[in-house]
């Protein structure tokens, strides 16, 4: 126990704070596949999906993502689903969209809740009323995604075996839909009540992603701070002839097994919209991890600092309050009684006002101090 003190000053306290970002790859491998459906579970519920890295009984199992769909009570499905023996869910598949909707955009000025809006204007007419939703786990976001690194690629073939993406006037393409939140750090909006979030674009294998942004609507928002994403179900959506429908302009292969894995498709379906209103959500989260290419993103910690200068000028601290410095009321660090005095610093404490012990640091090796020295000792507490 320390019998002098030293007072901090203002001057001798610093508060920091760092960022720091981890790499985040998850293949479709892992989604799909790899172990049988073995990492996927589903709950009596059925209200949404998880995804483990591996098999989720297992002791060594991570959980990583959960996935779910749901449409607004504003959609055009909403009043009359097709009639089918899953139409249960439909009430379900509403209070996800709510639920969602009501934590991530909030409430209008009539106290009610907001639809997803496209472009992030909420005053805009163009809204997403039927969506998939991925909440990422927060063992991989952290305490947030980072701006501007978030990709996802997908296959938007009606039939899993025979996958194709495309865009409207662009033809349909082979190879996965990418789907990034691109130049986010510049633009992303702060007018959600879950904090920041970034707007979502597509492109094609063979389009410039600088061209990605001017060339395509927004497909969906990532929410930064609370590790949500929300795409529109129209990336999925069966193409027409002029591209002009915006809840069906994304290219699949013509077949009739849309999204959904409903086989043979209930009258009047024809995309990925139709399909959220006559499947159980478990099914329409297996078509959407059977169409999962790759994510990725990287991750922020937020650590913040308090740095402590502590001073120890030259005619301070050259002595000790260890037992062990004298001997026979002598210092043992002295061989004649003209000797300069001399201490070693090991260990360096922290006291509250009232001379509590709250922290120590400890010194990698002792450190000489004597009257000819002077140190200024740098101590961080990470928090």
């Amino acid at each position: 126990m320390a019998s002098t003190f030293k007072t901090l000053l203002n001057n001798d306290v610093v508060s920091t704070r760092s960022m720091l970002h981890e790499a985040i790859p998850v293949t479709g491998t892992i989604v799909s596949g790899t172990y049988a459906d073995n990492n996927i579970k589903n709950f009596t519920h059925g209200m949404f999906q998880q995804v483990y890295d591996y098999p989720y009984l297992s002791s060594s199992a991570n959980h990583i993502f959960d996935i779910t769909v749901g449409f607004s009570a504003n959609s055009r499905y909403s009043a009359s689903a097709p009639t089918t023996t899953l139409n249960p869910q439909q009430a379900k598949k509403i209070n996800i969209y709510t639920e969602m909707a009501q934590i991530l955009t909030g409430y209008d000025v009539s106290g009610s809740v907001r639809d997803f809006d496209r472009d992030g204007d909420l005053s805009s007419g163009n809204k997403m009323t039927e969506c998939i939703f991925i909440n990422l786990a927060r063992l991989l976001s952290k305490d947030e995604v980072k701006k501007g690194s978030f990709t996802l690629s997908v296959l938007t073939g009606g039939n899993v075996q025979l996958p194709k993406s495309g865009r409207a006037g662009a033809g349909v393409q082979s190879g996965p839909l990418n789907i990034q939140d691109y130049d986010a750090i510049n633009t992303y909006k702060v007018n959600s009540p879950a904090g920041e979030y970034g707007l979502l674009y597509t492109s094609s294998n063979t389009q410039a992603i600088t061209d990605a942004k001017t060339s395509t609507s927004p497909v969906g928002h990532i929410y930064y701070q609370a590790g949500i994403v929300v795409l529109t179900a129209s990336i999925f959506g069966k193409p027409t002839k002029s591209g002009s429908n915006p809840d069906a302009h994304y290219g699949t292969d013509g077949t009739s097994n849309y999204f959904g894995q409903i086989d043979p498709l209930p009258a009047g379906f024809g995309n990925m919209n139709e399909a959220l209103t006559g499947s159980a959500i478990s099914a329409s989260c297996d078509g959407l991890r059977n169409r999962f290419v790759n994510m990725s993103f990287n991750n922020t910690t937020e650590l913040n600092s308090t740095i402590y200068f502590c001073r120890a000028n030259n005619s301070e601290f050259n002595y000790s309050a260890n037992p062990t410095y004298l001997s026979a009321s002598k210092m043992v660090v002295k061989n004649n009684s003209t000797d300069t005095s001399v201490s070693y610093i090991t260990t360096i404490g922290m006291y509250s006002a009232d001379n509590e012990l709250l922290a120590t640091a400890k010194l990698s090796e002792p450190l000489k101090k004597t009257a000819d020295d002077e140190f200024t000792l740098r101590v961080r507490l990470d928090y």
